[in-house]
């Protein structure tokens, strides 16, 4: 059981933190009141729901800035109820939040009627500094732009490693039309078809028979392991990039044979490199 405490100044990338961890497998609740943060730590302690085993909540200075105080002591009864839990903290230099707000027009929450922007942003560092000093990681994210913000968060949960691409992949027939909103085409036509074989015509690229005729051309073999090495090699440059999802589509003329091998060895191999994969044959649906 996992939970992450994601708080920190107002401007200073919340919101970006908690959808990098959502994208991570996270369960996020953002604004959780701090009067809550108890009962949360209860439930995860008590629950056997597996969706549960990784959370990440957000708090901020909203509510009862008193109870913040206590945000050490609630940290260390969810680590003796053996719960990894962890405090996140983000901050940025006075000047450089005043900018964002000015920029973005946002209002501040903490702003009132006779409450300037510049004191909003120092009673908010007042109040949460009891959390800063208990933070397992501070990031200042003044001179940090969005991509190295979910850089430095999953460098931090991961030690460096890139959470694993999801990929979908999906066979088609071109005589259809191309798939929308994929990454990535490919065009198999040009391999040996199966269709001109009287006894392969009415199967499928599942079928081992048709497997076995596509194996025995070089082209095929070639052509597969070149698609293969392609992606062995940029996947983790997406991976390093913060994708999450990665959409490829492989056509062929009907969408029956070369499409739904290709489809499926791409699929066995990427499962093999630790990738979730769904695989979808569109024109056998």
């Amino acid at each position: 059981m996992q939970l992450i405490i994601l708080s920190g100044l107002s401007g200073a990338g919340k919101s970006i933190a908690l959808h990098t961890l959502e994208d991570m497998g996270f369960y996020c609740i953002d604004n959780l009141p701090f009067f809550l943060l108890q009962d949360l730590v209860l439930g995860l302690h008590e629950t056997l729901d597996e969706a549960f085993g990784k959370t990440a909540v957000g708090i901020d200075a909203r509510g009862n800035p008193e109870a913040l105080r206590r945000l050490p002591d609630l940290a260390l009864a969810a680590q003796e109820r053996g719960i990894d839990c962890r405090v996140l903290f983000l901050e940025t230099q006075l000047e450089t939040l005043i900018r964002r707000y000015s920029e973005t027009r946002r209002r501040h929450p903490l702003t009132q009627a006779d409450r300037s922007l510049r004191e909003a942003i120092q009673l908010e560092q007042e109040f949460l500094e009891p959390v800063r000093k208990r933070a397992d990681l501070v990031i200042d994210t003044t001179q940090t732009n969005v991509h190295e913000l979910r850089d430095r968060v999953r460098g931090w949960l991961l030690g460096g490693e890139s959470p694993k691409i999801s990929i979908l992949l999906k066979s088609f027939g071109f005589k259809h039309g191309v798939p929308p909103d994929v990454d990535f085409v490919l065009d198999v036509r040009c391999l040996p078809n199966p269709h001109w074989e009287a006894e392969l015509r009415m199967l499928t690229g599942r079928d081992p028979e048709v497997a076995r005729f596509l194996e025995s051309s070089a082209e095929v073999t070639r052509m597969r392991e070149d698609i293969l090495a392609f992606f062995e090699r940029w996947i983790p440059r997406f991976e390093t990039d913060g994708r999450s999802y990665l959409t490829i589509a492989i056509g062929c003329t009907g969408g029956q044979h070369r499409s739904v091998y290709m489809t499926e060895r791409l699929g066995e191999r990427f499962e093999s490199l630790g990738h979730t994969v769904i695989v979808r044959h569109r024109e056998l649906s």
